[in-house]
């Protein structure tokens, strides 16, 4: 994004400072349960835009973690752990995520995925090409990518595994740059102004396979609209339907809870909020409407306790205006279209964490 940092910080001014933009796209790592812990940059995962990083652990005891790059035309990785889980000493987990294989996915027409390893020294990374080191793929695992004929993707956001079948969902928001002479298999629309969501499978649930099987669960949009070629089951309601997938989460029934950025009055004549989606089954493909959040705000970060009682989510920036949205005439800085959470005259609208229970307790979606 266009800006004028430059001109009034040298660390901003690439011709003064050439590798600033190598300090950042990097995953980070917190220990939540140590306050005194130090933030970790976990390097061997790659710089890219990270939308998250979202693990399993493998059936050899490995963990493995998806990561989708968060820009059109950009793609999908995995990363496996070298070592695995000690489950019985969690302090032994702490570096793990410090050595191991970062892959890139390239989706094949015949419904195969290959994951592609990003490691120095296998053509074409190789010193010919610019990497002189481990290093240096890691830091442009972009153009790694690019060498290795990986899969470009709409917006590859939240990559997220199943606790219950071990398959794996990627919500790609949209993509409207994509053009006709550029659609592929796993990004069939253009423009893409929806987005999609696809299923990858391990096989017999092995995460660290070199080849999956993939497919697309939905295509998102309005399904009575035949233009935009929406494919979600005929059992969901004019309500049920949604666009631009962002985060997702999966509960252990198996079903997967959809966040979504960019639905507006313009582009769906709703806003952001959850869905619940079924994934097995005679319900595959079919989407229930769960929780809203206020017009201008963007529904993010869906994440369920293990006993699926308590569904935490992050409504960001409610009562948002921007010169794009063509919501404008919804509310300005000073008469805000909503003054979420408070309601309260003289406080403005603030981002917050909410936890989402059941009446009289229980499971949720159930």
């Amino acid at each position: 994004r266009a800006s004028a940092w430059g001109r009034f910080d040298d660390r901003f001014d690439i011709t003064l400072s050439p590798h600033e933009p190598n300090r950042f796209g990097w995953v980070v790592e917190i220990d939540p349960f140590d306050p005194q812990s130090v933030p970790k940059k976990r390097t061997a995962l790659g710089r890219l835009k990270h939308e998250g990083a979202a693990g399993i652990v493998n059936s050899d005891g490995r963990y493995v973690i998806y990561m989708g790059d968060d820009q059109r035309f950009e793609y999908v990785y995995r990363f496996i752990t070298t070592a695995k889980v000690d489950a019985a000493n969690p302090t032994a987990n702490r570096d793990i995520l410090d050595a191991g294989t970062l892959d890139v996915a390239r989706f094949n027409a015949d419904g195969t995925l290959i994951w592609l390893p990003l490691v120095h020294g296998n053509a074409p990374l190789d010193a010919a090409n610019g990497f002189a080191s481990q290093a240096d793929v890691l830091s442009a695992a972009r153009r790694a990518a690019d060498l290795l004929g990986a899969t470009k993707m709409d917006r590859p956001e939240d990559v997220e595994a199943s606790p219950k079948t071990g398959k794996i969902y990627l919500s790609l928001t949209n993509n409207s740059q994509r053009k006709p002479e550029q659609i592929d298999p796993a990004n069939p629309r253009a423009p893409n102004l929806f987005g999609h969501i696809i299923e990858m499978a391990p096989p017999n649930g092995d995460h660290a396979a070199a080849e999956f099987r993939w497919d697309i669960l939905v295509r998102c949009g309005d399904p009575q609209n035949p233009a935009i070629g929406a494919t979600f089951s005929t059992a969901t309601s004019a309500n049920g339907w949604f666009g631009m997938p962002d985060n997702v989460a999966v509960d252990h029934q198996g079903r997967l809870w959809v966040a979504t950025d960019g639905n507006s009055q313009a582009k769906t004549g709703r806003a952001d909020g959850i869905w619940a989606l079924e994934t097995e089954g005679t319900g595959r493909g079919t989407a229930r409407h769960f929780f809203r959040v206020p017009v201008g705000a963007e529904m993010c970060g869906p994440c369920f306790t293990p006993d699926d009682e308590t569904l935490f989510v992050a409504v960001q920036h409610p009562g948002e205006v921007t010169t794009t949205s063509n919501d404008a005439a919804l509310g300005t800085f000073e008469n805000p279209s909503t003054r979420w959470p408070d309601f309260k005259p003289d406080m403005p609208p603030r981002p917050s964490v909410i936890a989402i229970t059941r009446k009289g307790g229980g499971k949720i979606g159930v």
